[in-house]
């Protein structure tokens, strides 16, 4: 018995999963190792789809045109979409236009809704976040260098990001900039404020290359230069100084959709592994799995699976019951948790096909390259670590900040 499942929440997936087989597996031996913009028309297609059968935004309310699950029941979808690099694209809830349309949602003004929120829920466009910068360490954002400077009723933002991801098919950036420089926290710094990525100063200087992969659109990560880019004072999300605390609110569920989306990763990397177990031949009567190293694998990573899937909707629970700020333990807990089986059984599967699992002709290689930073954004492994124990040590008297 499922203890997460819902009879609404069973009837989506069995819809989902339909679609996922009859359309979107299909276009992965095709169109995989290509350019995503080679790719578009085609899941433009499959998008419209989805819409007809009634599965988009599957992570939104009903009143804003989605189909109204909460975070317990989106993570398992989300697990599910997870198993192709082309399902959450396909339903509209992909990174990082859901982490937007979450945050502007319960964070921006009518105008800001109205002309970016609206079409972004539509599918009409998309966004990127900016914030990362190549001149200072990630894992303390508080330190930036982008400004952004009142000029009468603009700002004028001058700043360097980097791993801004899908910035190149994006219409407009959320940007991390401070400010405040003079504010006595340094967390009450920076402002997210939008801005048109058609802006004059806007500049796309390169889609990093990463492990050798360049691509473009959704599976792309931009650099950028922001010079003198003026844009309105209404382009501000939210209030001025609160920056790191819209952060933090997009941070918690985006974690969530994280997580389930690598065990989807897994699930597909798992069957991929056993299949191969199953039939590579070895000599005459002898198949891979009949080898106990390779029975270990298959076992540790069922278990590792299984883990991850209830550590992270327990936590999803607790986010929908009281919120992501009560549940910042289990939050980092899980980042570091399931990134690192992510990268076990992917490794494992690739192991067990050999040659073949470093080529390009399976996904598994796809996804090695994609998701080896998994153990890096939305802060690496270590800095979790250290804020779970920190909080863990607190309770037997040891404050580590001493």
């Amino acid at each position: 018995m499922d203890i997460f499942s819902t009879k609404k929440l069973e009837q989506v997936l069995t819809k989902i999963k339909t679609i996922l087989e009859e359309h979107v597996y299909p276009l992965e031996n095709n169109y995989i190792n290509l350019p995503f913009s080679e790719v578009s028309d085609e899941l433009n297609k499959i998008r419209e789809i989805v819409k007809e059968k009634g599965l988009w935004n599957p992570h939104l309310s009903e009143s804003h045109g989605g189909i109204g699950f909460n975070l317990v029941e989106f993570g398992q979808i989300s697990e599910l979409l997870g198993t192709s690099p082309y399902g959450h694209f396909c339903f509209n809830c992909n990174a990082p236009d859901i982490g937007n349309q979450e945050l502007l949602l319960g964070n921006a003004s009518d105008f800001i809704k109205e002309k970016y929120l609206e079409p972004l829920i539509k599918g009409e466009i998309h966004s990127c976040f900016s914030m990362t910068e190549p001149e200072f360490a990630g894992s303390n954002p508080v330190n930036m260098g982008t400004t952004a400077v009142k000029d009468e009723d603009h700002y004028i933002i001058n700043g360097h990001k980097w791993f801004t991801t899908a910035a190149d098919y994006a219409s407009f950036a959320i940007v991390m900039a401070n400010t405040n420089p003079e504010a006595e926290s340094p967390y009450q710094k920076a402002s997210m404020i939008i801005v048109p990525t058609d802006t004059e100063g806007f500049h796309l200087t390169r889609n990093i290359s990463v492990m050798g992969e360049e691509n473009d659109g959704y599976f792309s990560h931009a650099e950028i230069e922001y010079k003198d880019c003026k844009v309105p004072i209404k382009n501000l999300v939210g209030n001025e100084g609160e920056g790191f605390k819209l952060a933090q609110q997009r941070l918690g569920p985006g974690r969530i959709h994280h997580c389930m989306r690598w065990i989807g990763i897994c699930e597909r990397a798992f069957d991929l592994m056993c299949k191969r177990a199953a039939s590579r031949s070895l000599a005459k009567g002898i198949k891979l799995g009949h080898k106990q190293t390779i029975q270990n694998w298959i076992a540790e990573s069922r278990a590792e699976i299984n883990a991850s899937r209830y550590m992270v909707l327990h936590t999803a629970k607790k986010i929908d019951e009281v919120g992501a700020k009560e549940a910042r333990m289990e939050i980092s807990t899980i980042k570091f948790y399931v990134a690192n089986v992510l990268m076990n059984v992917l490794d494992r599967a690739v192991q067990i096909h050999g040659a073949l699992g470093i080529t390009d002709d399976i996904i598994l290689s796809f996804w090695y390259r994609h998701e080896r930073g998994a153990r890096i954004y939305d802060g690496p492994d270590e800095v979790h670590k250290t804020a779970l124990a920190g909080k863990i040590l607190k309770n037997y008297g040891l404050d580590i900040k001493k």
